[in-house]
């Protein structure tokens, strides 16, 4: 009689992830509020597609530095720390940010510094999450942070439009402030501090190129970031949001329900993984990917708010196949470099996300949005099955 698997009541029942995934939950709420109100402020202020792309760029691009060179320090430096120092300073750049009238060039340099610290924060949380959850409890600890992240995506998103057409601007970005610090205290309050697993002494430099080797050296670790890269393309119907919604008729509580739709969809495909054997969820990866852009397709025939919120669900419900990404990179990673590792796998999927994001606004600028996301699912259906075929080629010889 084989033993039952864990499952999300065994690991709910662990204190510290308790807390843990609280802490990544308030946090990843505020955030979307944030960027629902950078998205509305600055087209709001230019008209510009272009424009207001680029300021949600932002929030992806800065991973470009802090993803490789800033994550090794929650291998170094106990954890727990890196994510309550990170915490308190982004609270502040953001509580700056509110200030009524502030220029657009100050608010966009304070995002790029607090987006620097996003990349740290989570490679510290990569790091932790198996010393809290050993063994067979990490892969269902990973799900359940995975889609409670996605509902505070959903929250924050489907919140952001309400807050901005009731409170303005300020107060969205201000909401985000709060729920940084609220993260930091129940880091402190629920967290043990525990030692860095690095203690080797090596320089930081010679740190920063051996999890660059850890993550080029297995060619399974690079099908999976290069299909978690895929993202980068899909993400169009986030990117051009605003005049997405302004092309259906809509204005700020549409921007926030485009927004919430695929983080929604995810939310469901995750629930839905989670049921699946292990063994079948790891042949969906190609498939799952596949359709997270295909879907995207049918804005194509431009179909009313119902029909674009559905197709950016269902897109949402197929990207859940970055839960299977995710867990199995984690999993292939040593202790000692699994921070530093997952920083630079983080910084290639924000990097890809970013420049999806930049280049969907300037195609905005001269095509209809339906058009430009239809057209960004047929190039991300052609990356999607090259990822794929990249994968299968990866995995070891069974004979």
């Amino acid at each position: 009689m084989t033993a039952r698997a864990a499952g999300f009541r065994d690991v709910l029942g662990v204190t510290e992830f308790r807390a843990l995934f609280s802490a990544q939950l308030v946090s990843v709420t505020g955030d979307q509020l944030a960027r629902v109100a950078l998205s509305i402020l600055v087209y709001d202020r230019t008209n510009s597609p272009g424009w207001a792309a680029l300021a949600y760029a932002l929030t992806f691009l800065p991973d470009l530095v802090g993803g490789p060179l800033l994550s090794g320090l929650a291998d170094r430096h106990p954890p727990r720390t890196v994510m309550v120092v990170a915490d308190v300073l982004r609270a502040a750049a953001v509580a700056v940010m509110a200030v009524p009238g502030l220029p657009l060039a100050p608010v966009a340099a304070l995002l790029v510094g607090v987006q620097l610290l996003n990349p740290v924060w989570n490679a510290a949380r990569a790091a932790l999450l198996p010393q809290v959850l050993p063994g067979d409890t990490f892969v269902p600890g990973m799900g359940l942070l995975m889609m409670l992240v996605q509902a505070g995506q959903v929250a924050g998103f489907a919140l952001g439009g309400l807050l901005v057409a009731a409170i303005g601007t300020g107060g969205a970005l201000l909401a985000d402030a709060v729920s940084f610090a609220a993260s930091a205290l129940f880091l402190v309050t629920g967290v043990h501090a525990r030692a860095p697993r690095e203690s080797s002494g090596v320089r930081w430099w010679r740190h920063v190129r051996a999890g660059w080797t850890v993550v080029t050296g297995d060619r399974r670790r690079l099908a999976l970031v290069a299909l978690g890269c895929v993202s980068g393309i899909y993400i169009a119907g986030e990117a051009i949001a605003a005049p997405y919604a302004a092309e259906l008729g809509g204005g700020a509580v549409v921007v926030g329900l485009l927004l919430a739709a695929y983080a929604l969809g995810n939310v469901l495909g995750m629930a839905a993984l989670s049921r699946i054997p292990p063994e079948r969820r790891a042949r969906l990866l190609g498939p799952l990917a596949v359709l997270a852009c295909a879907a995207l397709l049918g804005c194509a025939l431009r179909p009313n708010l119902e029909g674009t919120l559905a197709l950016l669900t269902l897109s949402g419900v197929a990207s859940s196949y970055n839960l299977i990404a995710n867990t199995t990179f984690v999993q292939l990673t040593p202790d000692t470099q699994r921070a530093q590792a997952f920083g630079f796998a983080l910084t290639a999927l924000r990097v890809s996300q970013g420049l999806g994001v930049v280049l969907a606004g300037l195609a905005a600028e001269r095509a209809a949005p339906h058009g430009v996301v239809a057209g960004a699912g047929a190039i991300g259906v052609a990356a999607a099955i090259g990822a794929a075929a990249l994968w299968r080629r990866a995995q070891p010889d069974p004979r």
